[in-house]
């Protein structure tokens, strides 16, 4: 008897691997709609319906399948028409990167009344990174979101993403949902040392595994160091990596890849695979590492490396002063001083870091390595491959497809150069993509922080001095480190006023799992102990924490002054703190919500300041071009990976050109369709290549307007456009008849917008909560949450109101539970997401988002940058908040339940321990 199955109501009759999960044979046969999250059951990506009932698939064994009907998220829509669901998370646009977003609508599919009505319960098994799940909510509930497209008036309205009917219908195509002829598949082999010697490596039990047709070693690998980190000027970051080194440092460092026919072979390759290592000291904690004596992570040459003091494991430190510090502290009439720390926290993506590398031959020019992976940076990746591999730009095309959440974790190049190094030996396509477990311990994390604040006040409110103390762990490799390090005490000192400043701050290596970028980029960690700080000083002196701030908060038309030295292109170039803050005030005034019974209740608040682009300059390119049927190409070259940057771009356009945003095709993510981008990170996608698309949207009007008028033969300054045609008072000509008219002219109707991401505005956050605290067991209740925005010009509130949704929620998982936890040998023991605790559907509360009033005199068309922002001040509300409500300050991250329990238990033993119990 053969093995049958239906899948979306089609027959199937392939047999199952022996062990094979029904996610891996549904991809198998083309249903790249099922997501491979985490392979434990735990994120919900891959559900999909097994006779009706909703199931992980990465758990269902493929052979339990049989004689079974088995539908994908493909098979929702009947007769061409979509599911209701569907239709609503198109209406409300409940996703951003979309990757759970299949997950998600076989869920709800198959929730019956009873189970809609609790959806806390309903969406355990389902997690998603980006949205914050408000959106979601909305989707489930039927809340329309979206309006309708009309021509020209594009910019600030709630116009759907251009994915969204693939995102839907499980036919958007990220990295892995293409089929490469002939594909293998790369294991890695990683270290089991924080600190080892590879003194000898055997692979030849590894080459006689059935299947395997490659072994790389370091004896394979080129002799060049390189920074995984990638920037626009790679200056920026220490040369310290090697694609496979003959030295680990970290446990979990890749030490062999092995390349087969499938994943099972490479892996029992991996296995056979034999190691000898001469195991050396570690250190995993920065501040020993410091100290003479503790075993040094990269004995290399610091000017050649770019490594600040190797031999102290310093790879970036900082030393400024402003005024005296001395002398302001002795002005101060209060003073307070304490120390903060926060943890690592793992950027969870739910797509995996990945990529495949094939070769191809263009119609012009030489045959190239294509590589197409889960990457924020694709011209940044190719330039840094071309580098490693001496090879031509023109040899070597990087492409993203939709990339499966990033949150600056893919601004990193930590796969594609083993998988080109691969495909080059072979001459075959070769895919890798992580595990879950790899993303914990081989991938990147946030930079944990220890800071330490001093700072003092007069009696009338008024900061006299600010000092900061910076250790930075960044692991056993410093990519990152020191522009974090940088960045970390730069706006979170320049956002107040103190006549006296100072600074020290350290990046440091440690035999751990490398740091890399992280939404807020070290400012966040800084944000923590400084607004807590705030709080402080403003309880000294009897005073309201939000007076306080007023009081010492940088103005409009001010100079940003920070010890580490003012940056000449940053400006305000529109100010919304003041509104932000009387959002705040605002939300202190109204009653307060009910708590049970017993419970303590406290509110708090904070705030930030953040650049709109990093230093230095943030290159982008854009190309605009009329098509043959008078609808329009937009190349740009940042990824989408639900920063909403593609509709934004089209938005842009529409407006511009006097256009519909469904007349506007959007070319992206790829180094052949544009010039130069630098990446979708540090807020960039709609303050820089944004500002692109706009240059280019204005010059190609412009060229439309002057050719049409030449054509027709009347003045251009009558002419304008409208949705298909240039319209003059007399006479309109359709675009397709005008392309048609350039083309029989031999001309293009094309234009390119760049922008080199320098002047530079800043962005403001105001965060608020109220909060209930059980006493007795130190549960925490979220009452109200209150999120204020200084975003400029709103391109698309719906979009950018999630983008703060996610921000917050992203920020409430490192304030109240994530961390990856390592033990005392440097390896990491939280490596899934069952030991990781990620915020589900129920933790998360509906957050009030406000924008504020701003039009900004640099950003496109007065827009400011909203996706790494909101996450700031939210741990410093939330722990100001908490000492409200228990009178205890709490100067470590995360604040778990435990932790919250246990310093209540200490204050209540304090307390009675006191004469009279008080």
């Amino acid at each position: 008897m053969s093995f049958g199955i239906h899948v979306n109501e089609q027959p199937f009759d392939a047999e199952p691997r022996p062990g094979q999960c029904l996610r891996t044979y549904l991809r198998e046969h083309g249903w790249f709609g099922v997501k491979k999250g985490c392979d434990a059951g735990d994120c919900g990506a891959c559900t999909v319906h097994v006779d009706g009932e909703p199931v992980h698939s990465c758990l269902y064994p493929a052979v339990r399948a049989q004689g079974r009907s088995v539908t994908t998220v493909e098979g929702l829509a009947t007769d061409g028409e979509l599911h209701p669901v569907q239709q609503k998370f198109l209406d409300a646009q409940g996703f951003q990167c979309g990757f759970c977003t299949a997950g998600y609508l076989m869920t709800t599919a198959a929730l019956d009344d009873e189970q809609l009505g609790d959806l806390p319960r309903a969406f355990k098994g389902n997690l998603c990174r980006c949205t914050g799940y408000r959106a979601i909510e909305d989707a489930v509930r039927g809340v329309k979101h979206v309006e309708a497209p009309c021509a020209g008036a594009a910019v600030g309205r709630n116009l759907p993403a251009p994915a969204g009917p693939q995102v839907v219908t499980g036919t958007a195509r990220y990295t892995f949902d293409i089929d490469v002829p002939g594909l293998l598949h790369m294991k890695l082999l990683r270290s089991p040392h924080a600190h080892a010697r590879i003194t000898a490596v055997d692979t030849s039990a590894a080459l006689r595994v059935p299947g395997v047709h490659l072994v790389l070693t370091h004896h394979d690998a080129p002799e060049r160091h390189y920074s995984t980190a990638r920037h626009e000027h790679p200056t920026e970051d220490p040369d310290d990596t090697l694609v496979l080194d003959d030295t680990v440092r970290f446990v979990g460092q890749r030490v062999a890849a092995v390349v087969a026919d499938s994943e099972a072979a490479a892996e029992e390759g991996c296995r056979r695979v034999e190691v000898t290592y001469e195991v050396l000291p570690a250190v995993l904690d920065p501040e020993e590492a410091m100290r003479p004596g503790a075993p040094v992570v990269h004995a290399k040459d610091g000017a050649a490396a770019r490594i600040a003091r190797p031999l102290d494991n310093v790879v970036g430190e900082s030393h400024g002063e402003i005024g005296s510090v001395e002398e302001g502290f002795a002005a101060s009439d209060v003073v307070y001083e304490e120390t903060f720390r926060t943890q690592r926290v793992q950027h969870a993506s739910l797509e995996t870091h990945g990529a495949v590398a094939w070769f191809e031959r263009p119609q012009e020019g030489p045959e190239r390595v294509v590589v197409r992976s889960s990457t924020q940076t694709p011209f940044l990746t190719r330039r840094a491959l071309c580098a490693l591999f001496d090879l031509p730009l023109e040899k070597v095309r990087v492409l993203a497809g939709r990339v499966g959440g990033g949150f600056g974790g893919k601004q990193e190049m930590i796969v594609e150069d083993i998988v080109v190094l691969a495909a080059m030996r072979l001459h075959r396509p070769v895919k890798l993509e992580y595990t879950r477990a790899e993303q914990f311990y081989g991938a990147t994390t946030r930079h944990p922080f220890t800071v330490r604040v001093k700072a003092g006040a007069r009696h009338d409110g008024t900061l006299t001095a600010l000092q900061l103390r910076v250790v930075s762990n960044t692991g056993a490799y410093g990519n990152h480190g020191p522009a974090v390090m940088f960045h970390s005490v730069g706006e979170s000192m320049a956002v107040y006023r103190a006549p006296h400043k100072k600074a020290d701050a350290y990046a440091v290596y440690t035999h751990a799992v490398p740091a890399g970028a992280f939404r807020g980029y070290g400012l966040g960690q800084v944000v923590f102990a400084m607004e807590s700080v705030m709080d402080e000083l403003a309880r000294l002196l009897a005073m309201d924490p939000l007076e306080f701030r007023e009081r010492n908060i940088i103005g409009p038309g001010e100079a940003m002054i920070s010890p580490g030295g003012e940056e000449e292109d940053l400006h305000i170039a529109s100010y919304g703190l003041d509104q932000c803050l009387g959002i705040v005030r605002g939300a202190q005034a109204e009653p307060a919500g009910a708590a049970p019974e017993g419970w303590l209740v406290g509110e708090g608040s904070a705030l930030s300041m953040i650049a709109t682009g990093p230093p230095g300059g943030h290159i982008a390119d854009a190309r605009i071009s009329l098509l043959p049927d008078g609808t329009l190409d937009l190349a740009v070259g940042t990824a989408e990976f639900g920063n909403g940057t593609t509709t934004v771009h089209r938005q842009i356009a529409a407006g511009e050109l006097g256009s519909t945003v469904d007349r506007i095709a959007v070319r992206q993510s790829d180094t052949d369709v544009v010039k130069h981008d630098t990446g979708a990170f540090g807020s960039t996608g709609t303050v820089v290549a944004g500002k692109a698309t706009l240059r280019a949207s204005q010059a190609l009007a412009e060229t439309l307007l002057t050719f049409a008028a030449q054509h027709l033969g009347v003045r251009r300054d009558e002419c304008h456009l409208a949705e298909d045609a240039v319209e003059h008072p007399s006479t309109r000509i359709l675009l397709k008849e005008l392309h048609a008219a350039a083309q029989s002219a031999g001309r293009e109707l094309a234009a390119d917008g760049h922008f080199g991401g320098t002047p530079r505005s800043v962005a403001f956050n105001a965060q608020w909560f109220r909060l209930a605290v059980d006493p007795g067991t130190g549960e925490i209740r979220i009452l109200r949450s209150v999120h204020a925005a200084d975003a400029g010009k709103v391109m698309n509130p719906m979009q950018c109101r999630g983008q703060v949704e996610g921000g917050i929620a992203q920020a409430l998982g490192a304030t109240l539970f994530e961390n990856v936890r390592l033990n005392g040998r440097g390896e990491v023991t939280t490596a899934a997401f069952r030991q990781y605790r990620l915020p589900q559907y129920a933790d998360i509360p509906r957050t009030e988002v406000h924008f504020m009033e701003t039009v900004d005199t640099i950003g496109p068309l007065g827009a400011k940058s909203m996706s790494e922002s909101p996450f700031n001040p939210v741990a410093p509300a939330f722990a100001n908040a908490l000492r409200d409500a228990t009178g205890i300050r709490f100067t470590q991250l995360p604040l778990t339940r435990d932790r919250v329990w246990l310093a209540l238990n200490e204050q209540a033993r304090a307390q009675s321990a006191r004469p009279g119990g008080q």
